[in-house]
Formats: C-alpha cells, structure tokens, sequence
C-alpha cells in the first residue's frame, strides 16, 4: 500500500531582499510504500534537506503535492499541522534534540504530554519500546547522563511511542561514533522489519546501505534510484559508492 506520494514538488527561496531566486527542488516525484525504508542521498546543496522539510511539514513547496494517507499535507492550515506532526510523524535528529532539564523517560513523552494522554497510558506504551531498544535502565538519568548511542535510541523510542505512520531520520547517526552508529542501524532493521516505515536522510554509505531502496538526489531533482532487493549490506555499500562517484564526476546514466 502506498503510504507517502511526493508529486512535482518545487522550491523556490527569494533572497533576503528580492534580489535573486534558488531554486532547491525542481521536480521531485517519488513514492514510498507502508512497511518501507528508504535514504536519501545527495552532496551538500542538492535539496535534501529541503525535500526532508516539506516531507515533515516544516516548509511548504512552491509548487507540488505530498500526500501522506492520500491527505495532502501541503494544504492542511497551519493551526493544525503541530497536531498533524504529533499523530503521524516521528522524528529522528543528528543532534537528539533531548531537553537536559528532563529525564530520559521524560524526553519520550513528549509527544504524548502535548497529545494529551495519560500518564499511565503513556508507562504501558514505553515499557516495549524501551525493553526492543534496550534504554530501560536508562529512564531516570538525564541526557548528560548518558552516551550519545543512549541518547540517539532514547531519541528513537521518542519518534516511536506515539505510534507514527512515517519516522523521518535526518542523519541519526551523524554524532555517533562506529560501534554506536552499528548498534542504531541494527535496531533500525529491527524496527522496521516489524512494519515501520522509515525515510532517512544520510551523507553515510554505510547508513544508506541498510535501506531497501536509496534515493540520490541531484541539482534538485531525483537523479537514480537504487534498490537493494537481496543485496547484502557490503553489495549495497559497493553500489552506493559507485552512484556517489557518478554524481560527483557530473555524469549521466544507471550504476
């Protein structure tokens, strides 16, 4: 079932004064089914992390439509799109964007704090993700606390317990280091071999490499697709580095 429909999206920024017009994304169309994993990929100023804005209903595109559940996000009106965010998107952030002055436990119930629940609902919906992403015994501490692998899943268990259609990643394992970054990536499977939807925007090969498809991303514009299909991690690792290393030499054509 198709979950997301990204169809003709444009945009253009005007410079500060009027001066001049960027356009970030030209034509972006791309589709992703429910159960999907999926990174983005792109050298810096490709539009990425614009296309990651419109996709998380933070920015608005010139032109196009993003249907998510066939509803156009695009036109929902701006005093209900926090509360759209919180019911259908999870998200996952290079720098956790945990709040020191709260607890682990505390951090994660955010969405559901400002979504209105109770608290003992909100224990029952933490006790399984804290146990699959193995933090239990980290609830109490406070992010400075904690290891930045830690505070990442703790971050993850966030964009998870409100039960999201879609986790958007913006390069979750950017802070991280190796071991960390492994450990993220093989929970990541784990969740979403249990049916969640993941869209991750990455600079990391190897990050990509777990995905079931990666999209790269050119001049904005969608350049190649490549997917993994039964490719293993180091096949897919191989096959993404020969795409980046056709983008970075400015040709055309399939890897």
């Amino acid at each position: 079932m198709t979950l997301l429909q990204v169809q003709h999206v444009m945009k253009v920024y005007t410079t500060r004064f009027g001066g001049n017009q960027v356009e970030a994304l030209s034509d972006v169309s791309f589709s992703v089914d429910s159960g999907d994993y999926i990174a983005i990929m792109g050298e810096s100023g490709s539009g990425k992390t614009t296309l990651l804005n419109i996709l998380a209903a933070l920015d608005k595109p010139t032109r196009g439509s993003v249907l998510l559940n066939r509803k156009n996000i695009v036109q929902i009106p701006e005093k209900e799109i926090s509360a759209f965010r919180r019911s259908n998107l999870g998200f996952v952030f290079q720098d956790f964007n945990l709040l020191d002055t709260f607890s682990i436990q505390d951090n994660i119930f955010v969405p559901l704090v400002l979504s209105g629940k109770k608290h003992k609902e909100m224990e029952q919906k933490l006790k399984p993700i804290a146990e699959k992403l193995g933090i239990e015994h980290i609830l109490t501490k406070f992010p400075y606390e904690v290891s930045g692998g830690q505070k990442q899943r703790a971050a993850v268990a966030r964009a998870l317990i409100a039960d999201p259609e879609l986790i958007l990643a913006d390069e979750p394992t950017g802070a991280l280091d190796s071991k960390s970054s492994d450990d993220l990536l093989q929970h990541f499977d784990y969740i979403n071999a249990e049916g969640q939807t993941i869209l991750m925007v990455t600079h990391s090969i190897k990050a990509a490499s777990h995905a079931k498809r990666v999209l790269f991303i050119k001049d904005g514009n969608v350049f190649h697709e490549l997917y993994k299909g039964q490719m293993s991690n180091e096949e897919m690792f191989q096959k993404i580095s020969n795409t980046l290393a056709i983008l970075a030499a400015g040709e055309d054509g399939n890897a």
